[in-house]
C-alpha cells in the first residue's frame, strides 16, 4: 500500500497537468456533439490526449471510422517503444502484470517512471491510477461546463504547452537535446514530404533509434 501511494504521489505533476488538458479536452469533445458517456469511454478506454483531439477533430469533419482508426493506431504506435523502454525496470513481474500496467503508459507517466532504475509493479499501479482517473475525471468536468467555453479554438493551446513541458524535462544534456533537435527535424522533413500521423511515427523511431546508439557507445569497453 505504501508503494501504490508513493506512486501515486510521484504521479502528482501528471495529475496537475491532466485536470488542464483534460478539461479542454472534455470541453471540444462535449462541442462535436459526444454525450457524457460517451466522452468518459473515449477517456478511459482511449485514454490519450492527442489521439482524442484528433478523433474529435476528425468526427467533426465527417471521416469515417476506416480512417479514424488506422490514423489514431499509428498516432499511438509510439507507446510501444514507451512500454519497450520501461521493460527492463520491471523485469522479474509477471507478463500480467506488465500487460496491464504497460496498457496505462503514458507519455507523462513515462516521462515520471523512466527515473526509476527499478519500478516496484504497486508503485506504477499508484502512478497509472491516479493519472488515469485524474484524465477521466477532468474530461467529464470539461464536457459539463462546455457551454462556458463557446470558442474551444482558445484551448488549443493545451496540448502543445504539455508535450513542451515534457521535452524540458527530459533535456538533461547536450546529447539529449541533440537528439531532441534530431527527431524534431526528422517529423518536420516527414510532414512537409507526406503529412499525417507517420510524422509522429518517424520522429519517435528516429530518436529512439540516436538515443540507443549514443547509449550503447558510450557503453563500449574502448568509449
Amino acid at each position: 500500500m505504501r508503494s501504490f501511494l508513493r506512486g501515486a504521489r510521484a504521479g502528482l505533476p501528471v495529475v496537475l497537468g491532466y485536470l488542464g488538458i483534460g478539461f479542454a479536452a472534455g470541453v471540444v469533445e462535449r462541442a462535436a456533439g459526444m454525450s457524457y458517456a460517451e466522452v468518459l469511454l473515449l477517456s478511459t478506454v482511449l485514454y490519450a490526449g492527442s489521439a482524442q483531439f484528433v478523433v474529435t477533430s476528425m468526427l467533426t469533419l465527417g471521416n469515417p471510422a476506416s480512417a479514424i482508426v488506422p490514423t489514431v493506431f499509428f498516432l499511438n504506435l509510439r507507446h510501444l517503444l514507451l512500454s519497450a523502454a520501461l521493460a527492463p525496470a520491471l523485469r522479474g513481474v509477471a507478463a500480467w502484470k506488465s500487460a496491464l500496467l504497460g496498457l496505462q503508459v503514458t507519455d507523462e507517466t513515462f516521462v515520471i517512471a523512466s527515473r526509476e532504475a527499478k519500478i516496484a509493479p504497486a508503485w506504477m499501479a499508484g502512478l497509472n491510477l491516479a493519472a488515469w482517473s485524474t484524465w477521466a475525471l477532468a474530461n467529464l468536468a470539461g464536457a459539463a461546463l462546455a457551454t462556458l467555453a463557446p470558442d474551444t479554438r482558445a484551448l488549443g493551446f493545451a496540448l502543445p504547452a504539455m508535450f513542451a513541458g515534457l521535452l524540458v524535462l527530459q533535456l538533461k544534456d547536450r546529447a539529449s537535446i541533440g537528439i531532441a533537435v534530431f527527431a524534431a527535424a526528422v517529423g518536420v522533413a516527414i510532414q512537409l514530404i507526406a503529412p499525417g500521423p507517420w510524422a509522429v511515427i518517424g520522429a519517435t523511431v528516429a530518436g529512439a533509434t540516436l538515443g540507443l546508439a549514443l547509449l550503447r557507445w558510450k557503453s563500449a569497453p574502448n568509449s
